[in-house]
This record gives structure tokens, C-alpha cells and sequence, in this order.
């Protein structure tokens, strides 16, 4: 299957089209956060203060780069398991954030919460962290810098390579590959 091309922040057109399996090739503007930013995104949700970057629209990348090496704009940038931020997730999605990167599978509510808000979820491959870094051609710390490698940093990409795991009708890559290995073996 050939990889779609596609544009973050998104709009509900973009969403509706991307199915689970479907490779993709992501540009425009993306956010890092991990657990220790979410937690703090979410807090500031429940107490209603400013946020560092709108959510509407948005892709977080589960990710915490390693430091830049002289003449890079970013160093390692591969994702981390999304699990751990699933109870973080329903709330940044009632928010307006139509996408997340990461690797591993979601629990259920994660799913239901994506499939009521139209949001996405995008798997990059796991370990190849200094590849991925070739599609960031700019990196800014927008909040939380305190945190380190896990300050939120708003990202360009070019051309990130990421495949769908669940779209907004419920379709799970995971399950669907573990149905097809099932047919398979019996």
C-alpha cells in the first residue's frame, strides 16, 4: 500500500479518510509530550489556565529526544510506549488533539475516546529513533523545559514516515493483526 501524504494540524476531511494499515507521511507542525507533560497538560486543563499550544487539531509524538549533536537539529527521536499515557489520553482528546504517535496498543477507553472525538492514533517503528530524526527539520522547547528531554518541544516534520493503528471508526491494527494470524494458523 502507498503511503498517503498528509498535513498535521488536521482538519475532520483529513481524519476521515485515514483507515488502520494505512502507511503515512506526516508534515507540518507536531508536539513531543510524555508522561510528565501530559500530566502537567492536563492539570492545567482542570484548572483552566493557558495552555503552551492550542490543542485543537494537534498531533502529540510520544517522544523524548536525545540531545542534538552539533550541526542536528534534534538528536534520537524515536516514540515511546503509548500505554502510559493513556490516562492522560480522553482528556487531551475532549481538548481538541486529533492525533497521537507513539508505538505499542491502546486500551479501550483510549479507543472509544478516539472513535467519539475523531482523533487518530499513528505507530512509528520502534528503535529507529535516529531515522525518524531525519524527517524533524526544526525543533523548539514551548513548555515545560524544566523536564528535560521531556520538555514539550513543537516539531516541523517532512515526510514522517508512520503508519494508522486506530482510526476514528474503531478499526484496530493490533487486533486485526492478531484476527488475520488466528485465520491463519487454524
Amino acid at each position: 500500500m502507498e503511503a498517503v501524504h498528509i498535513t498535521s494540524p488536521f482538519d475532520r476531511k483529513t481524519i476521515k479518510e485515514l483507515t488502520a494499515g494505512t502507511p503515512v507521511l506526516l508534515s507540518g507542525t507536531i508536539y513531543t509530550a510524555r508522561d510528565a507533560a501530559h500530566r502537567r497538560l492536563v492539570q492545567a486543563l482542570k484548572n483552566k489556565e493557558e495552555l503552551p499550544f492550542v490543542l485543537k487539531g494537534q498531533t502529540i509524538y510520544y517522544t523524548g529526544p536525545s540531545p542534538a549533536r552539533p550541526g542536528r537539529t534534534i538528536g534520537s527521536a524515536g516514540p515511546t510506549t503509548s500505554g502510559r499515557m493513556d490516562i492522560y489520553t480522553p482528556r487531551l482528546l475532549s481538548a481538541g488533539v486529533k492525533a497521537m504517535i507513539g508505538k505499542g496498543s491502546r486500551s479501550m477507553e483510549v479507543r472509544e475516546t478516539m472513535q467519539k472525538y475523531k482523533a487518530v492514533y499513528f505507530i512509528a517503528t520502534g528503535g529507529a529513533g535516529a531515522l525518524l530524526a531525519r524527517s524533524i527539520k526544526k525543533a523548539t522547547i514551548v513548555a515545560y523545559e524544566d523536564l528535560g528531554p521531556e520538555a514539550i518541544r513543537m516539531l516541523t516534520v517532512d515526510n514522517f514516515p508512520a503508519i494508522v493503528a486506530n482510526d476514528i471508526y474503531g478499526n484496530d491494527l493490533f487486533e486485526q493483526g492478531k484476527a488475520k494470524y488466528r485465520k491463519e494458523r487454524s
